[in-house]
């Protein structure tokens, strides 16, 4: 067993992109990927990480990039304002997430027809956003993600959903889950969500630690969460 990994160049509307890929060289091809979305600060060790970490798995593991090929953040301040014409224009999140899917399903490892996502706080909201656009994928799983609505207008659900969330999340209050809850119904997703009682914004990040925004890794949510997240998978992309 020999975890590969490759930079994958792609573009979406003029703008220079570069993902990262890794797989396990003893699975057979092709095989199931998942996309992963990256937190507010861009593409980083921990996105590339957890895409390493499916591969172990013994998916297609693919880092994404929303902000642009090196283009990261580095304080609140900075990742703030990366991550701000996003949210601003929800039509941007849907397009530049079906950029990364449609690059994921063009590479020769994967199966395009079992493709997925996760995705971490703002990384949450794009793939929640790859979702509500209607796009052809198996399922999403957001942890600690943003929830606000895309203001869009209203496509098909084809994906799975599952929603992993913070009971004590300040950046998505429980009014933004019910509001979830009620959207998700609406659109006869299939959905469900797991709520973690003392848990805040990013649990699931190792070190997360800015308790005065509400920022707080948890260990006991990140095992529980981590254990879900591989049970959903393994249905979705059976």
């Amino acid at each position: 067993m020999a975890i590969v990994s490759q930079y994958i160049d792609y573009a979406d509307d003029g703008t220079a992109l570069q993902g990262r890929v890794f797989y396990d060289d003893a699975v057979a091809l092709p095989r199931a990927a998942v996309l992963v979305g990256h937190q507010w600060g861009g593409r980083d060790e921990f996105a590339d990480g957890q895409a390493e970490a499916l591969a172990q798995l013994g998916y297609v593991g693919f880092a994404l990039d929303m902000y642009g090929t090196g283009v990261r953040g580095h304080s609140i301040p900075e990742n703030s304002a990366l991550m701000a014409p996003f949210m601003e224009d929800r039509a941007r999140v849907a397009r530049r997430t079906q950029a990364a899917l449609a690059t994921v399903k063009a590479l020769p490892q994967v199966d395009p027809n079992r493709v997925a996502g996760i995705g971490f706080c703002f990384g949450g909201l794009c793939l929640l956003d790859l979702a509500r656009s209607g796009a052809d994928l198996r399922g999403v799983v957001s942890f600690h993600g943003l929830l606000k609505p895309s203001g869009l207008p209203a496509a098909p659900i084809s994906a799975k959903i599952l929603v992993l969330h913070g009971a004590d999340d300040p950046l998505a209050p429980i009014d933004e889950f019910i509001a979830l809850r009620e959207e998700f119904t609406a659109a006869g997703a299939d959905w469900q969500a797991h709520i973690y009682g003392n848990a805040k914004h990013a649990f699931a990040v190792p070190g997360a630690n800015v308790p005065e925004i509400g920022v707080l890794h948890n260990a006991n949510a990140e095992r529980r969460s981590k254990a879900s997240m591989r049970a959903f998978l393994e249905e979705v992309l059976a």
